[in-house]
């Protein structure tokens, strides 16, 4: 797990190797940004927003208004959950700003944790999130991708296992080389179908919205609304909060690729705050629209919400809700590829994973070994079997790391008070975030003692692998020559070497910096 300087030494020396092509009429072309073997800027403020919205629309939506529903007992409080989610989101998301322009170092949560709490707890963070997170988040929207692209082929009964994962895998591989290739590619692929999924779900709502002018709107009615299925309880609505939870996750994934943002201290919080309120706003219409046309008793019953949907009121047209659903998580797969494997990547310039994964292709300057290993773990992920069951897994540690993050804000404002904050919330926002994260993992955690054990026990297998992997320095020779015979064959697979960064990009600055991004 520990890179070492050996591994540091052999990709100089490859580097090195690479001079004579670099040089034209004795002059280094890497003397000038843009001809530096390093990440490229190229997201600007439209696809940082298409990152974040593309990231949080995915199959979310059409997977877990049951869920949500099914927790919360009733049609009136199960909208409430949706907005009250949306709002949460946002004052994360204003304190994510705050972080991501005050440390500006791709890898979110992780980069932000290790700079304020030290190595070991950002380590079980990027533990906890390549082991089961974001592989399983990617199997999960890969699975839901397959059985809609399926659906039409097999109406009377589920598509089969092996189908549905073998299509599953492709989407996969074919979208990893996609982002090995290049990151404008990627990024395009993005916004295209961001606006194909807002295009689907508007489609939803503006049926919706017609069905509601004809009338059809008794499961909306206040007297019928908030007519329990039983008696609400705060550890049923706090697992009514989670399933809602990982329809918003993605919501700071911008923070991912902060060094790839062109003015990351201008587009970073301005995509923020235009994505977020959107996708609330979707997401609430959308729930309305579904409770235009379906009795709870019926969303309950349906594997595929916006399916039965289509079916009941778009008729013959109903083949257009699959195809729809397809493209909003072929995009989900699409934008979680391209952000988690940049966590493997700061994970690794850290000395957290292997260096190689630090590595970046020398013409493509795109992260090929990170990529390639999360292609790898959601594959396997997706082999494993049943992974719908690991959703509250998934989101409990998604909260546990916001939580601890945004705590972090606060004690990063008392021990660097003198750093350079373009972007500076009321204290009240990280308090109120944290007050409602405390209660809600707490009733979690006394309603689900089990799903939400196994998500902290996930993270606590770190710990060894930490002090063993990391905190170990002086390991036997023979490690440090598999190390090192790992790292040279998988840069000559590759064609990767160690990206030449700008630090004055990545640094803090303090109030009597000159130079402001």
């Amino acid at each position: 797990m520990d890179g070492t300087e050996r591994s540091r030494k052999s990709c100089a020396e490859t580097d090195q190797a690479q001079q004579p092509m670099m040089e034209l009429n004795g002059k280094d072309k890497s003397d000038s940004p843009s001809d530096r073997v390093t990440l490229k800027k190229e997201i600007g403020l439209l696809s940082a927003c298409a990152i974040i919205i593309g990231n949080i629309i995915g199959s979310g939506i059409f997977i877990s208004p049951k869920g949500v529903l099914e927790h919360a007992g009733s049609v009136g409080l199960s909208l409430i959950v949706w907005v009250c989610g949306g709002g949460i989101c946002a004052l994360g998301s204003m304190c994510y700003a705050e972080l991501g322009v005050t440390i500006p170092k791709s890898g979110g949560d992780y980069s932000y944790v290790t700079e304020i709490f030290g190595g070991l707890v950002g380590f079980l963070l990027l533990w906890s999130a390549v082991l089961i997170m974001y592989p399983t988040t990617l199997a999960v929207i890969a699975l839901t991708f397959s059985n809609y692209v399926l659906q039409p082929a097999f109406q009377n009964c589920v598509p089969p296992y092996l189908a549905t994962r073998l299509l599953s895998t492709i989407c996969i591989l074919f979208l990893t080389w996609v982002n090995c290739s290049s990151v404008r590619w990627a990024t395009r692929i993005q916004d295209v179908f961001t606006v194909a999924k807002l295009l689907a779900l508007g489609l939803i709502i503006a049926v919706g919205l017609v069905q509601i002018c004809r009338g059809h709107y008794d499961a909306l009615r206040p007297s019928q609304a908030f007519e329990f299925t039983r008696d609400p309880s705060v550890g049923q609505i706090a697992l009514a909060f989670l399933q809602a939870s990982f329809a918003f996750s993605g919501w700071n994934f911008l923070n991912y690729v902060t060094e790839e943002v062109v003015e990351p201290r201008k587009n970073l919080p301005r995509a923020i705050y235009i994505s977020i309120p959107l996708v609330t706003l979707v997401y609430t219409l959308t729930n309305i629209a579904y409770f235009s046309s379906m009795t709870p008793e019926e969303l309950l019953a349906s594997n595929a919400v916006a399916v039965t949907f289509g079916e009941k009121l778009l008729g013959v047209f109903s083949w257009v809700m699959p195809i729809s659903v397809a493209l909003s998580t072929f995009g989900g797969i699409n934008g979680y590829l391209f952000t988690s494997s940049r966590l493997c990547f700061s994970g690794a310039r850290e000395g957290h994973l292997p260096y190689l994964l630090a590595m970046i292709h020398l013409k493509n300057c795109t992260p090929i070994p990170a990529l390639l290993v999360c292609c790898g773990a959601t594959i396997v992920i997706l082999c494993i079997g049943e992974t719908h069951n690991l959703i509250n897994y998934v989101s409990f540690i998604n909260f546990l790391s916001y939580g601890v993050t945004i705590a972090g804000l606060l004690y990063y404002r008392w021990k660097r008070p003198n750093l350079l904050r373009p972007i500076k919330v009321s204290v009240l926002v990280p308090i109120s975030y944290l007050v409602f994260w405390a209660v809600l993992l707490g009733f979690s955690l006394y309603s689900e003692p089990v799903v939400c054990g196994m998500g902290i026990v996930i993270m606590l297998t770190g710990v060894p692998v930490y002090f063993v992997g990391v905190h170990w320095k002086n390991k036997p020779r023979c490690v440090y020559r598999v190390v090192e015979c790992v790292t040279y064959v998988g840069q000559k697979l590759c064609f990767v070497v160690f990206p030449q960064e700008d630090l004055s990009e990545i640094t803090p600055l303090t109030a009597s910096d000159k130079h402001i991004d």
